[in-house]
């Protein structure tokens, strides 16, 4: 476990030693630049405070040979920090939300969620198809990416193309895609922004051409993607599945009111039906709102026959 302790003043003598706060993250660069950043937001609200960062590897870190979708285990990027967490060797951890698994272990909370970047896909093409975008890439041109929902989604959209699973961190997949392994590989914007390689980006993909993951940045191993927007007092949920050749889909939008009065609330409650969630800030009602919207438009979904285009997509992806 390696870790460095960010410089600080040398404290008098006689003045209180400054509590250090510990703060555990992957070692990955993206991670790195994350946590940073959010270190440098904590370190403004609380000056008196010292930060640690402490970078530690995950399983998904050590195996770089496989697609994600096909690994099997839960929490590919996060037990480590989990445990860690719960062994008290960090205080707190810094995670992309697609990272961590859809119910989080007893006795850990989400205590702070960043404002959004963009929560879009982005393409990135090899030098010699730089000014293409996917519609316009030669017929049979391969494209990488480490998602399921990504490759389904595009798969249907664009045809002609080959999507086949690229693996590593963001600069390992830039230097598969600059050594001509693929035609383009498909990244979150989002990652790419915080790297500054926003040069790299030759196409953004709407929603209407690519859904992302829930809380994209929401995991990569199922054909499962959302879009939301917020208007009017109303949130917006649009829920698909599709089948891994793209073939077979399903798309469904429902909406909720979540503006209503505030209402003073004692404390955070730690609640797993919120997905172990604090947020002080927001009011009861519109979580709960929120989360009942989720529910309803996944039975929806449900009903309609999305479990069935789910499992042979899961049997597929098993087989492969």
């Amino acid at each position: 476990m390696s870790g460095h302790r960010d410089a600080a003043a040398p404290a008098e003598e006689d003045s209180p030693k400054m509590r250090v706060i510990r703060v555990g993250t992957r070692k990955s660069q993206l991670a790195r630049i994350q946590t940073e950043s959010v270190v440098a937001m904590l370190k403004a609200l609380n000056p008196g405070l010292q930060f640690e960062i402490i970078a530690m590897t995950t399983t998904g870190d050590k195996i770089l040979d496989t697609a994600l979708s096909k690994i099997g285990e839960k929490s590919l990027f996060t037990k480590e920090l989990e445990h860690a967490l719960k062994m008290n060797v960090v205080d707190l951890v810094v995670h992309s939300l697609k990272d961590l698994p859809t119910v989080l272990p007893p006795g850990l909370t989400i205590g702070a969620i960043c404002k959004r970047e963009n929560p879009c896909d982005a393409v990135v093409f090899h030098s010699k198809f730089v000014g293409k975008t996917l519609e316009t890439l030669p017929e049979r041109s391969v494209v990488g990416t480490s998602s399921l929902r990504r490759a389904a989604q595009l798969q249907r959209k664009y045809p002609h193309l080959e999507f086949k699973s690229i693996r590593g961190n963001l600069n390992t997949r830039l230097q598969k895609l600059d050594e001509q392994q693929f035609s383009a590989i498909i990244l979150a914007a989002a990652g790419l922004q915080r790297m500054g390689w926003q040069h790299r980006v030759g196409q953004i993909l709407h929603p209407d051409e690519c859904m992302y993951a829930v809380g994209q940045e929401g995991g990569c191993s199922v054909p499962v993607a959302v879009h939301t927007a917020i208007k009017d007092g109303q949130l917006y949920l649009t829920g698909g599945v599709w089948s891994l050749d793209g073939a077979d889909s399903m798309q469904e939008t429902m909406q909720a009111t979540i503006h209503g009065p505030a209402q003073h609330e004692e404390g955070p409650e730690d609640d797993p039906q919120l997905v172990g969630i604090t947020a002080r800030n927001i009011p009861r009602v519109a979580q709960l709102a929120a989360e009942n919207l989720g529910i309803s438009l996944a039975n929806l979904l449900l009903h309609k026959g999305a479990k069935n285009i789910l499992d042979i997509a899961r049997q597929l992806n098993d087989a492969h």
